[in-house]
């Protein structure tokens, strides 16, 4: 792993250095900030030193590189909080009004006091009141301190855990992603606070970022990482942002001359209206609060021009939805309430497929599992509490099960559908692939001849153990394989490659029949090609979606806004009793100038 490293980072300098490390999910980033607080082994062993963690100038408490040098990572672990006991055992319990002596609090997670059999040290230990004050003042957590860390959105949770690891003090911070999947106004407020504490020092901070996230102004210098553990640049900011210009291009998505969307898909739709689908979802009159503390649905709406209360939203058949809103605004809590992980989805006035969750006159109530069969999902909640033991062939297939354990129904159909999946994002998944060795395989996979199927890698391969980026990929296969009526993508493209996301949003839209080709060295000139290739003889390709299954899908990031959606909601913060805002785009979003902007309020 990065053979022939040389990296020093000086206890006192005449000019600050501000270092931020960039490269797709598996260049190893991660694996870099874990060389830099002393794990993996060093080859020599004398090669990795810490001479001023070792002198007498450090507090002994310092002394140990794992104690001065703190890592807070945002990815897929399970609960989101690692080793915190902070999250519930299932999906659901974020939900629940009844409080566990385990659900533990912001305050008591920002005083480290989440053990369940805490030794005589840890009840006695000081804690620095002014600087805890300090932190929760400066990362906005006041209005949260009383809350579960398991009823945090994603952006709380990750501003509550820079908020712990500042409390401990460290002399070097190390945050990996800290911009994935954080809204517009959230990303805005968090890059000046981390700005003011690398310009103090205390403590000293290093960012891990993807090519496509947004680099600080401050930053001054980074280091570029390729695929394989490899160092590609490092040095100043505009010295590495010159060698590696065309990598770091701020949107190579859109599809070089060509007028059309990444997808492929014309910018401007035809005028003609196409009829109205069957109503899959329906709400009215919602609203979801937490004792006196609302979550959604805090306002009145115009419907039809008469003023109601709370939220009124209709999904039909063909309907291709985007949600929009702040961290925190009840975008997860409203995909729960469709489906059916919130309790108050029993309560409240919400039909799923033509149906409520308990039994009205003359009409049965739908169970979890039926409306669960009916609707394919990824979120970030769900990678969080995935089994890690699952090979990424059981991850797919998992789409035909009912719990996440569950032994799935599959036919024969329902097995060429993920070899399918499989077969046409090997490159994606399988660490070792090899381009160019596609190989027409025979109608039903397990008529081989003796010959072992071109996918058995993916037996092979732990979901627990693939990069973060595959993990995705899985869980987006997941939920689009088995032709659901309703996909739902929470912040499913976030943490993904940005070829690799381009790539899922063309088979979304075209399933096999398209496929995305780079010309030049790099993949800025790119273009949709027709699919001649099948991946079984004698089958249909795997389509993408159909006009009579609907889409939903929540994102904090323009580029990740499938080209596909055209309907539009943005929900406001939850206690603004602002109500919620609707729209319609006329084509793909990426061609869209001040689209983004007008879902955002911010024109």
């Amino acid at each position: 792993m990065f053979a022939g490293l040389t990296f020093s980072l000086p206890s006192l300098e005449s000019e600050q250095k501000h270092w931020a490390v960039i490269g797709p999910s598996n260049a190893g980033k991660t694996t870099f900030f874990e060389i830099l607080r002393g794990q993996h082994l060093s080859i020599p062993p004398n090669a990795r030193s810490y001479p001023y963690l070792s002198s007498q100038e450090t507090e002994a408490r310092h002394r140990n590189p794992a104690r001065a040098i703190h890592y807070v990572g945002f990815d897929g672990e399970r609960g989101g909080v690692r080793n915190s006991g902070t999250r519930g055992a299932y999906l659901s319990a974020r939900y629940e009004s009844r409080r566990e002596n385990t659900d533990f609090s912001v305050l008591d997670y920002l005083k480290g006091n989440t053990d369940l059999n805490p030794s005589e040290a840890q009840v006695d230990k000081d804690i620095d009141n002014a600087s805890l004050a300090k932190v929760i003042n400066d990362l906005r957590l006041e209005a949260l301190i009383d809350m579960p860390m398991g009823n945090l959105s994603n952006g709380q949770t990750r501003r509550a855990r820079i908020a712990r690891a500042l409390l401990g003090k460290p002399m070097i911070l190390l945050l990996d992603e800290p911009f994935m999947g954080l809204d517009p106004h959230t990303i805005a407020s968090l890059n000046p606070l981390l700005h003011r504490l690398a310009q103090t020092s205390s403590p000293r901070l290093m960012l891990s970022l993807r090519p496509q996230d947004p680099l600080p102004d401050w930053i001054s210098h980074l280091i570029y990482l390729r695929p394989g553990l490899r160092i590609a640049q490092w040095g100043g900011k505009e010295y590495v942002a010159k060698k590696m210009q065309p990598e770091l291009e701020a949107n190579p998505s859109q599809i070089a001359g060509s007028g059309k969307s990444r997808e492929g898909l014309p910018f401007h739709d035809s005028n003609q209206i196409a009829p109205l689908g069957e109503t899959l979802v329906q709400m009215y009159d919602v609203c979801v609060r937490y004792g006196d503390k609302p979550a959604l649905g805090n306002w009145k709406q115009n419907v039809d021009g008469v003023s109601r209360e709370g939220l009124w939203w209709t999904i039909r058949r063909g309907e291709r939805w985007g949600v929009f809103g702040p961290n925190g605004s009840g975008k997860t809590t409203l995909l729960s309430l469709i489906c059916s992980d919130h309790p108050q989805a029993y309560s409240l006035p919400v039909q799923v497929f033509g149906r409520t969750r308990l039994p009205r006159p003359g009409q049965p109530g739908i169970s979890i599992f039926d409306i669960q069969s009916r609707i394919g999902q990824s979120s970030p909640e769900i990678h969080a509490f995935f089994p890690r033991n699952l090979s990424l062939r059981q991850t797919v297939q998992n789409a035909w099960a009912d719990t996440f354990l569950g032994t799935p129904q599959l036919n024969s159909g329902n097995i060429i559908a993920v070899e399918k999946c499989l077969r046409w994002f090997e490159a994606e998944l399988n660490p070792v692939h090899r381009s160019g060795s596609y190989v027409i395989i025979c109608e039903h996979p397990d008529q081989r001849d003796g010959h072992p199927k071109p996918t058995d890698w993916a037996d092979e391969i732990r979901f627990g153990n693939a990069p973060f980026s595959a993990q995705r990929v899985a869980l987006f296969l997941r939920a689009i394989v088995k032709k659901p009526d309703l996909v739902v993508l929470d912040e499913a493209f976030s943490g993904m490659d940005q070829h690799v996301r381009d790539k899922c949003m063309l088979f979304l839209t075209w399933g096999e029949t398209r496929s995305l080709s780079a010309t030049g060295s790099t993949r800025l000139n790119k273009h949709v090609i027709d699919s001649i290739k099948p991946s079984f003889s004698g089958s249909e390709p795997f389509r993408g979606l159909s006009k009579d299954q609907a889409l939903i899908c929540v994102s904090h990031v323009k580029d990740e806004v499938p080209g596909v959606v055209r309907e539009w909601m943005s929900l406001p913060e939850a206690s603004s009793r602002q109500p919620a805002r609707f729209g319609r785009l006329h084509g793909p979003l990426e061609g869209i100038v001040d689209g983004w902007d007008q879902i955002w309020g911010l024109r």
